[in-house]
């Protein structure tokens, strides 16, 4: 299944797809007790990189094989959930998963 991601701002070009093996299961984890209510948000083709390199052990180069992207967007992905999942757990903030509505970016295009 192919996930579309999207640029922050309106600059710069479009990011590629990312290639998931599977939908998310879950869509949030909430601690007990949730010190935070603002949850963290973690994109799904970041959940991705830490289930591939974390959970399976492959290196960032099958990683990024499996996804369709580099070796560079792996690490990034991969960086940037850590320090979501480290912020998150933290803090004790819950973790939200899931990846910006198609309506909110249809004029970026």
């Amino acid at each position: 299944m192919w996930q579309k991601r999207y640029r922050c701002g309106k600059r710069g070009r479009c990011p590629k797809p990312v290639m998931l093996s599977s939908t998310p299961v879950i869509q949030s984890f909430i601690p007990n007790p949730m010190l935070n209510p603002e949850p963290v948000i973690l994109d799904p083709a970041e959940l991705e990189a830490i289930r591939l390199i974390d959970l399976e052990g492959l290196s960032q180069e099958e990683a990024g094989e499996r996804m369709g992207v580099s070796r560079g967007t792996v690490w990034r992905l991969l960086k940037n959930g850590r320090r979501k999942v480290a912020t998150a757990l933290s803090e004790g903030r819950a973790i939200a998963v899931f990846s910006a509505p198609e309506e909110l970016n249809k004029g970026e295009d």
